[in-house]
């Protein structure tokens, strides 16, 4: 996990700015150089270019089954080649896209968190939702829609007043 540290010689503004950790020699540790060649790939596998690849690829396993001709079966050893190929790509971009996902989700827990803490009047139990049992969740929810059905019933009633005003006023009109 990125350290982040606000420079002393900028100007303070809220933002912060991230710094890699070093090793004691200065270069970047192996879990600051996973991290960077997980974003990297991430992002490079979500590209329409690498989209274009993986279909040129495709369509140049479709056109070489001649070349499998050879082989003492043909047919399985071509289909192989495409098994096997994206077995591995896929079983690796498992855990390369979930490193993501998951340095992604911790990011936006604490953006939460701090916008929660801002807030005046916000509950501070909320902070830490995503520490919370099943149970606690649940009960949670079911607080959040017994809210929302009182201020749907809240709205509902000040339409009601609405309407009866503007008939009240249509009549006096009249």
């Amino acid at each position: 996990m990125t350290s982040t540290t606000v420079h002393p010689s900028a100007p303070h503004n809220g933002s912060a700015q991230s710094s890699a950790p070093k090793g004691n020699d200065g270069t970047a540790t192996p879990r600051e150089t996973f991290r960077r060649f997980a974003s990297a790939v991430s992002a490079a596998s979500g590209s329409p270019s690498t989209f274009i690849g993986a279909t040129l690829f495709l369509v140049l396993w479709a056109v070489s089954y001649p070349f499998f001709r050879s082989f003492p079966n043909p047919f399985d050893t071509w289909q192989l080649v495409i098994n096997t190929v994206t077995t591995i790509v896929t079983f690796l971009m498992v855990f390369l896209i979930q490193n993501t996902q998951n340095r992604d989700a911790k990011a936006i827990h604490l953006k939460l968190d701090e916008l929660i803490r801002s807030h005046h009047g916000a509950r501070n139990r909320l902070v830490e939702l995503e520490n919370c049992t099943d149970e606690e969740l649940e009960q949670l929810k079911r607080e959040f829609e017994r809210i929302h059905h009182r201020a749907q019933n809240k709205r509902a009633d000040q339409q009601i007043a609405r309407v009866e005003v503007e008939q009240q006023s249509r009549a006096s009109d009249a």
